[in-house]
């Protein structure tokens, strides 16, 4: 088997005081889809953020493309930033106005710009890679479409294949599926497909159990901490379910958590 995309081994990721998340133990491979399903506030987001590189690992071993990073590792923050144009992104918010004149195809370029950098204009390469990406999310014919003028699941989809446009080989989604309709929700499903099959790498949190059964083959559960982490049939039971919403007081029927009061995760 290939080396893993990203490698934890009891990783723990902070803001600056006790842990967010911790005990973390992980093997990501190419073509992989990781659900990421806990409470609010059980370090989802987190995660993320901390295999991006936005916060940093306090404990344990961290690899992202082989790479060690985090606490003690050599040239972390150079390590850091050089991974991070393989990494895209696709956060729960976005400051990105939808009234501002810019078309859906502008709106993926901006996912060329950390190879493109201040002195250079789009080129071929550019081009061709916002056109595969808008093709990925099923959205190449509304290319040239006003951003704000789309709906808010294409406005998702859009967003992400301004993730795509940087070729990534790993993808992190923060509950991207929120308040999307059936259609795009399928859309977005499919285009997950899709880049497995291309060899991306992909780590998703969701409150969607049909999702995770859906799409991603390994679940991890978190609640502060690992709660379990396996195949998604082997984790996905329901005493485990229950084990990491235990304070949660959420409602669990076999296809989705329901979580009162949802807001964005740390």
């Amino acid at each position: 088997m290939e080396a893993p995309v990203l490698s934890l081994r009891d990783a723990a990721f902070s803001y600056g005081g006790s842990p967010a998340i911790a005990g973390v133990t992980i093997d990501v491979h190419a073509g992989e889809a990781v659900a990421l399903i806990g409470p609010n506030g059980s370090g989802k987001s987190t995660l993320l953020k901390g295999v991006l590189g936005l916060i940093p690992a306090t404990a344990g071993r961290f690899e992202a493309f082989g790479v060690p990073r985090g606490a003690g590792a050599p040239h972390a923050e150079a390590a850091a930033r050089a991974s991070r144009r393989s990494i895209g992104y696709l956060p729960q918010s976005d400051e990105l106005d939808p009234e501002f004149p810019v078309t859906l195809a502008q709106v993926a370029m901006m996912g060329r710009y950390r190879s493109l950098g201040w002195m250079r204009w789009p080129g071929r390469a550019d081009r061709e890679a916002v056109r595969d990406a808008l093709e990925a999310v099923g959205l190449s014919h509304r290319a040239k479409a006003r951003f704000g003028s789309l709906s808010g699941g294409q406005q998702q989809r859009g967003l992400l294949a301004r993730a795509l446009a940087s070729a990534p080989r790993l993808l992190l989604l923060d509950e991207p599926f929120n308040g999307l309709d059936q259609a795009n929700r399928d859309a977005l499903v499919q285009t997950l497909r899709t880049l497995k099959r291309r060899g991306v790498a992909v780590l998703v949190s969701t409150h969607d159990l049909e999702l995770a059964r859906e799409v991603c083959d390994t679940v991890l559960l978190l609640n502060g901490r690992q709660v379990a982490c396996g195949r998604t049939e082997d984790v996905l039971t329901l005493p485990n379910v229950q084990a990491a919403f235990a304070e949660s007081g959420v409602e669990i029927d076999e296809h989705t958590l329901v979580v009162p009061g949802h807001h964005e995760d740390h």
